[in-house]
């Protein structure tokens, strides 16, 4: 997440849209795509827990009377799918943290290596507080092929279940 795109699942664009394609055309093609992007989202789920559990494991220290930073990234933290349009695929996202402290780029900012300024309790002078760094890289680091295996698998099911229904 710092330099680098999020956790993203590579599957074949070319797959995935003509799977896309092929769903469209189907009579109940809403639903077919609205059950093949919940099964790539609950593929991902186990990813999403590690990438959870990456950034709740990060120390923590202060009076803990301001919304807690660590649950709440931990909140925004969930499989992403998309079919068609100007994306497709499949990914775990840590979105923005909006009315949390005002620090709405807080899942970057706690996984970047220089970590992030701020000023001590709204006045002067300015701090350098650092995270724990890579939690979001380095929680799913190694279990990389059998997500990708798990989405091909989700993809695989729903052009099977096609292919017996055109045969």
């Amino acid at each position: 997440m710092a330099d680098r795109p999020p956790f993203e699942v590579t599957v074949t664009h070319d797959g995935l849209d003509a799977l896309a394609r092929a769903l469209r055309a189907e009579s109940d093609g809403k639903e077919l795509r609205r059950e093949l992007a919940k099964n790539m989202r609950e593929a991902l789920k186990p990813a999403a827990v590690q990438a959870k559990s990456g950034i709740m494991a990060m120390a923590s220290s202060g009076p803990g009377t301001a919304p807690a930073l660590r649950s709440a990234i931990a909140k925004k933290i969930r499989p992403e799918v998309k079919l068609g349009g100007n994306w497709s695929g499949a990914r775990i996202k840590a979105f923005k943290t909006r009315n949390i402290r005002g620090f709405a780029n807080a899942p970057k900012r706690t996984n970047r290596a220089r970590g992030w300024r701020h000023l001590t309790y709204g006045r002067e002078p300015w701090v350098q507080q650092h995270g724990k760094e890579q939690w979001f890289d380095h929680a799913m680091e190694g279990d990389t092929n059998r997500y990708t295996a798990a989405v091909h698998e989700a993809m695989e099911n729903m052009a099977r279940r096609l292919a017996d229904r055109a045969g």
